[in-house]
């Protein structure tokens, strides 16, 4: 896992890497504070953040809920991340499941592909810092922006006031990838990502290694 040069969000007047949907340049920490509060509309986590250092995370694979991965968004001790509520990106991507592993890998090719599924997270700068590590930013994948239309908030029933969900779209921050084998292009493309899907291609945990 590479450490140099991944784009990390810094302690508090820092700055580290990022890029606008479209582009392939990483995402710069400087934009984390600038990116929308958001108000936690599902159960906090048990460490109290301020929502104005908090960011949205769209995630499409393997942390999403019943996916191998989900749990290390559970763990306090990686720090806060806080279910929103589904979307889809708003521009088509191709999602494809890849390498020896089987690992879902989001290209960084907006306009080909499908309008991909996924889960809309909160998370503080400590979860973010965790996450950069977790998927071997910059090596691996790259953090940038991608638009999600929401397709379902969490307690949305219960909120009197805004626009109707299917109405609404976040800029979040998503981890995707720019520099892959040429091959990967030509791999099947996938709406949403499910490990033990009709694909056939189960993701081999990192513990299996």
């Amino acid at each position: 896992m590479a450490r140099a040069g991944c784009y990390r969000v810094p302690p508090p007047g820092g700055a580290a890497g990022g890029g606008l949907i479209g582009a392939a340049a990483p995402v710069s920490a400087r934009n984390f504070r600038s990116a929308a509060p958001a108000r936690s509309l599902s159960a906090p986590c048990s460490v109290k953040v301020s929502l104005a250092r908090m960011a949205h995370v769209f995630v499409y694979g393997t942390l999403k809920r019943g996916q191998p991965n989900h749990k290390v968004l559970l763990d306090d001790t990686n720090g806060c991340a806080t279910f929103q509520g589904h979307g889809h990106t708003v521009e088509p991507y191709p999602l494809v499941i890849a390498g020896e592993h089987n690992i879902p890998h989001l290209l960084n090719l907006p306009g080909q592909g499908h309008c991909v599924v996924g889960e809309i997270y909160t998370v503080d700068e400590r979860m973010l810092r965790f996450l950069d590590e977790f998927e071997d930013c910059p090596t691996m994948y790259q953090r940038t922006w991608v638009r999600v239309a929401v397709l379902e908030s969490e307690g949305a029933r219960s909120a009197p006031q805004g626009p109707p969900a299917a109405d609404r779209t976040l800029q979040c921050f998503v981890y995707s990838t720019a520099s892959y084998p040429p091959e990967w292009v030509r791999l099947p493309y996938h709406h949403s990502y499910d490990s033990l899907g009709e694909h056939g291609l189960r993701y081999n945990p990192r513990e299996n290694r």
